[in-house]
């Protein structure tokens, strides 16, 4: 709780708060001068917005030199420590992290409820954003991108999308992956986050075939996916 009350309160000044969701949405490194510049402050007011949520943990930096001669520059990017905000305190990391184990140790039929439980928690996230929005009989292919980027957004993997010329292929990149901290102890999960991800697309396309191009659990910096659609 005691932490809890650190995050809120430094989040509880808006500047901040938006430079915090500035940088979640850069994915990547920022400097106290972007920030500056962005954000129309002084560059000291800046570094003192950074520094402060640097204390708590949901920001880390590094000094590196830019190449253009000169003294080092101090950048920022989002810490790799998960957040969470507790009102009051409920551990539901914990509990997603007993029952996946708990799943894994029933062996094949585990790993398929498994599956099973991440496609449908997909196509939940998706009714559920649909619901929020006035009904029609039939969504076209822009209504049903802005419900997949929304759902996605709200699900923590900030996401960024791009799509053909055509509407028949979405490119989508994951800088945060919710099942990080699990899957590094269970290859399986990264399979039952696929199933999620296609539960969202299968809920809003007729037709989906999902390829998977990049993981971060293998290392690299985003899980870069490939859908082909069709309506």
């Amino acid at each position: 709780m005691e932490q809890t009350l650190k995050i809120t309160n430094v989040l509880s000044d808006p500047t901040r708060y938006y430079i915090y969701q500035y940088i979640t949405k850069r994915h990547q490194e920022v400097t106290v001068q972007e920030v500056a510049e962005n954000f129309n402050i002084h560059p000291n007011v800046a570094r003192l917005h950074l520094s402060k949520l640097e204390d708590v943990n949901m920001l880390a930096s590094e000094t590196k030199k830019t190449g253009k001669g000169g003294r080092p520059s101090r950048l920022y990017r989002l810490s790799d420590d998960v957040i969470q905000l507790h009102f009051p305190f409920r551990d539901y990391m914990l509990l997603s992290k007993v029952a996946i184990e708990t799943m894994l140790t029933l062996g094949e039929a585990g790993k398929q409820a498994l599956y099973i439980t991440g496609k449908r928690f997909g196509t939940e996230v998706i009714e559920q954003e649909i619901a929020k929005r006035p009904h029609v009989d039939e969504l076209d292919f822009d209504q049903k991108l802005t419900i997949l980027k929304s759902a996605a957004t709200l699900a923590g993997l900030y996401p960024e999308f791009e799509v053909n010329g055509e509407k028949t292929k979405i490119y989508f990149q994951i800088f945060n992956c919710p099942f990080k901290e699990v899957a590094e102890d269970h290859e399986a999960v990264c399979s039952m986050h696929h199933e999620f991800l296609k539960g969202m697309f299968e809920a809003l396309f007729d037709s989906v075939e999902l390829i998977e191009k990049e993981n971060i659990a293998s290392g690299c910096e985003t899980c870069t996916y490939q859908a082909l659609v069709s309506n």
